[in-house]
């Protein structure tokens, strides 16, 4: 039978299934839209308390844990660890670096960066962080809400990406493991083990954070896409046309991600990254650019200064009680969870097209150059948004009262010489990263939810598809960006003692690889049980290897 006969695709489809985590993960996901639909007071009213709960009593963890990973990854950058190989040692990568970094970014949280690039910085402008305790709309305040900026959308996001994808790329490339978030757990369980209970778990709360972290991006870029329209067109789209809208990207992004990797997802991300780049050069020329140096300069100084301070700030002596400042809750503490609830399938994604690369590259592409690249769009944006609006030359702030964060960009790029064709611009660019991003999501689902298989079928990832557009629509229907903000949050909760399991899962197979603190002139007799679970004969380490 052809590949387009109907139930050969079926037979495909069930073939190649894990039940159970595909079932559970289906089920909750089902079961989310379903209580949306029928009870949405309720179900919202649910969120907000679970919310409510995590970012005032366990807004300390998120902060800690992230740094621990910061921590961790830096050490993979600068230590002896780093020259370790994600496949076999004379393995050449499989795509070329400029394929991989654009598709590493793209993947990322690029969709996302896009939709706060110009928001984020007004909005600190006018309520700054207690941490950095301005009067609003100063000259402190400006130079403070671009630091802040930095903070979030730096090297904290995307280290939580590099420390899920190296464990899992590492066995999956050197073991044959499958492409599954639980390979993490391979160094004490052994490979013949990653189907028991505890893997399908671990795979099934990666459903379930993956689903809620792109349905929060879905709905915020989502709604940034609407306001263009209306704002481009006067034309307003209501309910209705905010779920028809969000259905046609979501289609879109499913038909891309079903042309495989080289033809859909690389060339896209080659568009987004040339797209990027034009957009921040013309804003920058077009723009402030002075006052874009100065501000961005001023702040990055201040990031990098107080980077530790920052990490570890609470606010809890703000009339907080014993719990998280608000401010730092709705900021920080959301923007920590929701990389977490991204860090399964980025850090799948990334682990899927990091084969035969070393680990300190796939750590310095991925947290140290998406960073480099991140930093300029945000003093650019920021800078210009906060300039038109000190100058008066635009209102940002009334158009953001009105049509919320995501208006920001429109009033901004309009301001500006060739303002029409920047906001075209603007709007393709939303549009295009949002696809690749949800590409990369439903890819990496269809793995989870197969066991790892790394071209999942066309009708497993239309599944994925659909739920996640289904949740992101409702999710912007019955409480708009709060509600995405708190499904974010909340399920980013459980990967981030994830990935501190994978910081440990990297210390045991790396450390019996490399042993820390071993001289040159050393001959050291390792014996230590594999990841198949059989004792291995004893081998001389050297520090040349990898």
């Amino acid at each position: 039978m052809g590949r387009s006969d109907p139930t050969a695709a079926l037979r495909r489809f069930a073939d190649e299934l894990d039940v159970a985590v595909f079932t559970v993960g289906f089920v909750i996901a089902a079961g989310s839209v379903l209580a949306f639909v029928l009870w949405p007071g309720a179900a919202s009213e649910r969120m907000a308390a679970a919310n409510d709960f995590l970012w005032t009593a366990a807004g300390w963890w998120y902060l800690v844990a992230m740094f621990v990973l910061v921590a961790f990854v830096g050490f993979l950058i600068f230590g002896p660890w780093g020259n370790i190989k994600l496949g076999s040692d004379d393995e050449r990568p499989e795509f070329s670096f400029p394929a991989y970094f654009a598709m590493l970014y793209s993947a990322g949280i690029a969709a996302g960066i896009v939709f706060w690039g110009p928001a984020e910085a007004i909005f600190h402008y006018d309520a700054a962080s207690p941490f950095v305790g301005a009067e609003s709309q100063s000259p402190e305040a400006a130079v403070g809400a671009i630091q802040y900026t930095f903070f979030h959308w730096g090297i904290s996001a995307w280290t939580a990406y590099v420390v899920m994808s190296l464990p899992v790329a590492y066995f999956a490339y050197r073991y044959d493991a499958p492409l599954r978030i639980s390979t993490v757990i391979a160094p004490w369980v052994g490979l013949e083990n990653l189907d028991g209970p505890l893997a399908k778990s671990i795979d099934v709360l990666a459903v379930f954070a993956t689903i809620g972290g792109v349905a929060t991006t879905l709905g915020l870029v989502g709604s940034q896409f609407l306001v263009g329209i209306e704002w481009t067109t006067g034309a307003s789209v209501g309910d209705s046309g905010t779920i028809l809208v969000i259905t046609g990207l979501t289609v879109a992004f499913t038909i891309s991600v079903s042309l495989g990797i080289r033809k859909g997802i690389q060339r896209l991300s080659y568009f987004n990254m040339g797209l990027f780049a034009l957009v921040t050069v013309a804003t920058f020329l077009l723009g402030p650019t002075t006052q874009i140096m100065s501000m961005g300069t001023q702040a990055l100084g201040a990031y990098i200064n107080e980077f530790i301070t920052m990490s570890f700030y609470t606010g809890s002596g703000n009339g907080a009680g014993a719990g998280v400042d608000e401010w730092v809750g709705g900021w920080t503490i959301f923007y920590w969870a929701w990389w977490f609830s991204w860090t399964p399938f980025v850090g799948l994604f990334i682990a899927r097209i990091s084969r035969g690369r070393t680990v300190r590259q796939v750590a310095v592409t991925g947290v140290i150059a998406s960073t480099g690249i991140t930093v300029p769009w945000f003093a650019t944006m920021g800078g210009t948004a906060i300039f038109l609006q000190e100058s008066g030359q635009s209102d940002i702030l009334a158009v953001v009262s009105e049509l919320g964060e995501a208006g920001s960009g429109y009033p901004m790029f309009e301001a500006l010489p060739l303002g029409g064709l920047l906001t075209v611009l603007f709007l393709v660019l939303v549009t295009t990263f949002l696809i690749t991003s949800a590409d990369s999501s439903t890819l990496a689902l269809g793995m989870l939810t197969t066991g790892g298989v790394e071209q999942p079928s066309t009708i497993n990832r239309v599944i994925w598809g659909f739920l996640i557009g289904a949740l992101a629509s409702l999710l912007m229907v019955t409480g708009g960006v709060d509600a995405l903000q708190q499904a974010a949050i909340i399920t980013g909760g459980p990967f981030s003692i994830i990935a501190l399991l994978a910081v440990i899962s990297m210390m045991s197979a790396f450390g019996a690889r490399r042993p820390l603190f071993l001289r040159e002139e050393d001959d050291v007799s390792i014996g230590s049980t594999d990841l198949e679970g059989t004792r291995t004969e004893p081998e001389t380490a050297d520090p040349s290897d990898d």
